[in-house]
C-alpha cells in the first residue's frame, strides 16, 4: 500500500475529520513532485508535507483549518520564491497549486471511497488511478482492466476522464492535472496515479542477499527471498523480507507475477539455480534482471543460455548487475544492484545528477 493509504488509515483510527492537501501542480523548481499529501486534523495534527517545510507548507496548514472550519474545497496557488527556494536547498524559485479538502471519516465521501476501492486494487497487485475535478468535487476511479466506480457528477465528463486515465496507466506517467475536454468545455482534472510498490525478487539467500534485501525495504520495495536451501532462508536472516520462499528456485519464481514493477535479482552465485531461473526470468516481463559476478561469468552464462534464449532475450541480462560506484564491501555491492535494478525499471540510465547539469530528471 502506497503512503497515501498508510496515511488515510492511520488517521481514520484517530480522527473524525481532517484536511487534506494535495499538490496538484508544479512550475519551475520544487522540492516534491504532484500528489504529495499533506494532511491536517483537527487538533492541529500534521501528516506529511507538499515541500520540504518552510512557509509553503505554513500556508496550507492555515488553509486547511480554513477547510475544516467551513467546509468545502479550495485550490491554493503559491510562489516559492528564491529566497525561500534557498532555505530549502533548491537554486532558484518555482510555483505550486494545492487542492485543500475536508475528509469526513464518518459520512464516507467521494474522498474516502475512492481511496477504499484503491486500497483493493492495490492490494490485488493491480495500479489504479483516482480522477478528482479541482472544481465542483467528485471522485472517479478508473482500473487497470478498464472498469470505473464512483463519478465526477457528468456521465460525459466521466467518460471522456477515464479515456485519459486509461493513457495513464498505459504509460505509467506521474500523477498530473489535464484539461478534459466534455460537453463543449474544458474541466481540470487531477489524475493521481497509485502503483503496487517495485517488487524484488533476490535468488539465493546469501550473505549480500541480507543487505540487498535490508535496503530494498528501506526504500519501500516489497521483497522475495528465494533460495532451496531452507537453513539460508531463515528469519533471523532476512527479518524484514515480506516473504521467504524455500524449494526448486526456478519453480518458485515462475509462480511469481514478473510484470514491471518486478525485479528479478539473482546472487546465489551457482550455475544449478541461476541458468533454470533465467529462462524463466528472461522470458518474463520483469522490468529488471540482474546477476551477481564478473564479466568473464557472465559470457559463460550467455553461452549457456544462446542456443535457448532469443538475442534480445539475452540482452536483457545486467551482469555484473549494479551501477560503478567504486563498490568495496558487501553492502556497497548491494547498494549498487538496488542502485541500478531502480534505475531501469524507472527507465533511468542512473548517471550522475552533475551530468544532468545539476538537476535530477523529470
Amino acid at each position: 500500500m502506497d503512503e497515501t493509504l498508510a496515511h488515510l488509515n492511520a488517521l481514520r483510527a484517530r480522527q473524525q475529520r481532517v484536511a487534506m492537501a494535495t499538490l496538484v501542480g508544479t512550475r519551475g523548481t520544487t522540492p516534491k513532485k504532484e500528489g504529495a499529501k499533506m494532511w491536517v486534523g483537527e487538533g492541529g495534527q500534521i501528516l506529511g508535507s507538499v515541500t520540504i517545510g518552510g512557509c509553503v507548507d505554513a500556508r496550507v496548514v492555515a488553509e486547511a483549518e480554513s477547510v475544516l472550519r467551513d467546509g468545502g474545497a479550495r485550490l491554493v496557488s503559491m510562489t516559492l520564491g528564491d529566497e525561500d527556494a534557498w532555505e530549502m536547498g533548491l537554486t532558484c524559485g518555482g510555483a505550486v497549486d494545492v487542492l485543500v479538502e475536508r475528509v469526513d471519516f464518518r459520512d464516507s465521501g467521494a474522498a474516502v471511497a475512492a481511496y477504499e476501492v484503491a486500497s483493493r486494487e492495490l492490494a490485488a497487485g493491480r495500479p489504479v488511478v483516482i480522477a478528482a475535478r479541482l472544481e465542483g468535487g467528485g471522485r472517479l476511479v478508473v482500473r487497470e482492466d478498464g472498469g470505473t466506480a464512483l463519478s465526477l457528477g457528468d456521465p460525459a465528463l466521466d467518460a471522456a476522464a477515464s479515456a485519459v486515465a486509461a493513457r495513464l496507466l498505459r504509460s505509467g506517467g506521474g500523477s498530473r492535472v489535464v484539461p478534459v475536454a466534455a460537453n463543449a468545455r474544458e474541466t481540470d482534472v487531477f489524475f493521481e496515479l497509485h502503483a503496487p510498490p517495485l517488487t524484488m525478487v533476490i535468488v539465493g539467500a546469501t550473505h549480500l542477499a541480507m543487505p540487498l534485501a535490508r535496503l530494498a525495504t528501506d526504500v519501500g520495495l516489497r521483497t522475495v527471498v528465494v533460495d532451496p536451501r531452507e537453513r539460508f532462508a531463515t528469519r533471523d536472516r532476512f527479518p524484514d523480507a515480506d516473504e521467504l520462499r524455500v524449494g526448486m528456485a526456478s519453480e518458485l519464481v515462475a509462480s511469481l507475477p514478473l510484470g514491471p514493477a518486478t525485479l528479478v535479482v539473482l546472487v546465489a552465485h551457482d550455475y544449478k539455480i541461476e541458468l533454470p531461473v533465467l529462462r524463466v526470468a528472461l522470458r518474463s516481463g520483469a522490468a529488471y534482471v540482474g546477476v551477481l559476478g564478473s564479466r568473464r561469468r557472465g559470457a559463460a552464462l550467455r553461452a549457456l543460455l544462446a542456443e535457448e534464449l532469443a538475442p534480445e532475450e539475452l540482452a536483457r541480462i545486467h551482469l555484473p548487475a549494479g551501477l560503478d560506484i567504486g563498490a568495496q564491501s558487501v553492502p556497497e555491492i548491494a547498494l549498487s544492484i538496488l542502485a541500478e535494478a531502480i534505475a531501469v525499471a524507472r527507465g533511468r540510465r542512473g548517471a550522475s545528477l552533475s551530468a544532468l547539469g545539476g538537476r535530477a530528471a523529470t
